[in-house]
């Protein structure tokens, strides 16, 4: 019973947090409501540290009706999102004390967030299809606030924009429940999937058609070519701190939304060598090289990131599509590095941001030299999505692609460790020259009249603790390359 109660608080209580924030009419002081919110994190973190110490766990909530329970089961996969979740989730509630300093209605900001992060451990606990869906779709609800939050025109029309292309995702979901409610045992998720052979002979076309659809809707949150227009409009429209977990951690339960109903639904086995997984496939290169294209021709730095997103999702989707355990030990790998990465470059540019109100590449340099501790971070965590050894991103990408050299899938088994590899020169292109322009700026750079622009500590800290997991992540990967293998076979 404990268990059970330990896990609805892990819940339970940021929402609770986060909505007596909102719905209170005492409007605190900016420092008290950032001590409020980051009190709430630890506590909610100390019943993260307690559910996954322990023995995995499942409770039934309640039904709705009689056929749709809502059911949350820790296992392994939900265990590893909800670290991740967390992490990020810290680290960008305690930068976000000092940057909100400047943004109005913070009480709002911090509700919201609180909320958001309850909302997210419900989803990476989710045991079943219908109370992922659920929890998916409160997911996006709460994260619009986020987005619109400044008010601004741009802000709003890319607010209208998440919104309309979150929705149309998840109407591509919802159908695909309804078919696949017909032909399971259960929608219960469960390694190697819970497809009734019997039910499902003779209409193989119709759940392959629902699974891509599934794969389609999921992928909307990813940023998945054709439907990834919202994120390079959404992440930079919202405050660094929540562009941050946007794209650190949002876009990752698209990706927890495939797993589930590719490998616990539908399995592996029955999609493997059909025209899902060659679609799927293709989907997911042509997204790695044009978000990385897209990266590499835009100055907004923010959107420049973001761009970047939609590349490095895809390099997740990509092994997750090959259906091959070390592509999928890669992919999970990717999960981490990548939030703790991405959350750290956002962080970065939004404490450049905070200090100097600079938005574009071509505008800051010299700016290693007024910031040399935010820039050294934000060049580590660059090295990381790199992928330069023995930074975290070079043990995901290896993976990835000795995944796919040893699938064996006709020309996909070559091509995508060659678009990866033309994906990571991008990515030097695009990320590098801020260092270089930051800590070179020149001889006309007026040295005379530089000024140190370095943030308060409680910026600082955090973008420091995410670079140095960037570059120990992969030097000491030994457990975390076990674990996620260890879910991989579990899998497959």
């Amino acid at each position: 019973m404990s268990d059970i109660i330990l896990l609805l608080l892990n819940m339970c209580f940021p929402v609770l947090a986060g909505l007596e924030m909102l719905l209170n009419r005492k409007e605190g002081s900016q420092k008290e409501l950032a001590r409020k919110a980051l009190t709430a994190m630890i506590i909610a973190g100390c019943f993260l540290i307690l559910n996954v110490s322990g023995k995995e766990k499942s409770v039934l909530l309640f039904s709705i009706g009689s056929e749709l329970p809502v059911y949350f089961h820790m296992d392994a996969l939900g265990r590893l999102l909800a670290a991740v979740v967390t992490v990020v989730w810290t680290a960008s509630i305690c930068f976000a004390g000092e940057y909100m300093k400047k943004e109005e209605d913070q009480k709002r900001f911090f509700g919201f967030f609180l909320v958001v992060y309850g909302v997210l451990m419900a989803l990476c606990y989710a045991g079943n299809l219908v109370t992922f869906y659920l929890f998916y779709e409160m997911m996006t609800l709460t994260t619009v606030p986020l987005v619109l939050h400044t008010r601004t025109r741009e802000a709003i029309t890319a607010g209208i924009k998440y919104l309309l292309y979150s929705l149309c995702g998840a109407y591509l979901v919802l159908f695909g429940t309804y078919v696949l409610n017909h032909y399971t045992t259960s929608l219960n998720f469960t390694p190697g999937g819970t497809l009734n052979l019997a039910a499902v002979t003779g209409h193989e076309t119709l759940i392959l058609t629902a699974a891509f659809l599934m794969i389609l809707g999921f992928g909307v949150k990813a940023g998945m070519f054709p439907l990834h227009g919202w994120l390079a409009t959404a992440h930079p429209a919202a405050p660094a701190p929540a562009s941050a977990v946007l794209s650190g951690v949002i876009v990752k339960m698209g990706v927890l939304g495939v797993i589930r109903v590719v490998y616990e639904i539908v399995g592996a086995d029955f999609i493997r060598g059909t025209w899902v997984q060659k679609t799927w496939l293709t989907l997911a290169l042509i997204t790695v090289f044009m978000g990385s294209m897209l990266a590499y021709r835009e100055n907004l730095l923010k959107k420049r990131l973001a761009y970047s997103t939609v590349s490095q999702i895809s390099y997740i989707l990509f092994g997750l599509a090959l259906l091959q355990p070390e592509a999928m030990t890669g992919a999970m790998l990717h999960v981490v590095f990548h939030a703790c990465i991405k959350s750290c470059l956002f962080l970065c540019v939004g404490a450049v941001i905070f200090r100097t109100g600079k938005t574009k590449a071509d505008q800051i340099r010299g700016i290693g030299k007024e910031m040399p501790v935010t820039m050294i971070c934000y060049t580590i965590a660059s090295l990381a999505l790199i992928g330069i050894p023995p930074a975290s991103g070079f043990i995901s990408k290896w993976y990835l692609a000795e995944g796919a050299l040893d699938s064996g899938i006709s020309v996909f088994f070559w091509l995508g460790p060659v678009v990866l590899l033309i994906s990571a020169l991008l990515t030097a292109g695009y990320l590098l020259p801020v260092t270089m322009k930051g800590f070179l700026p020149g001889d006309t750079y007026d040295y005379a009249h530089l000024e140190k622009k370095e943030p308060v500590k409680a910026m600082v800290i955090p973008v420091a603790v995410l670079a140095c997991l960037s570059l120990l992540l992969g030097i000491f990967c030994g457990p975390l390359v076990q674990y996620a293998g260890q879910i991989a076979e579990v899998m497959l």
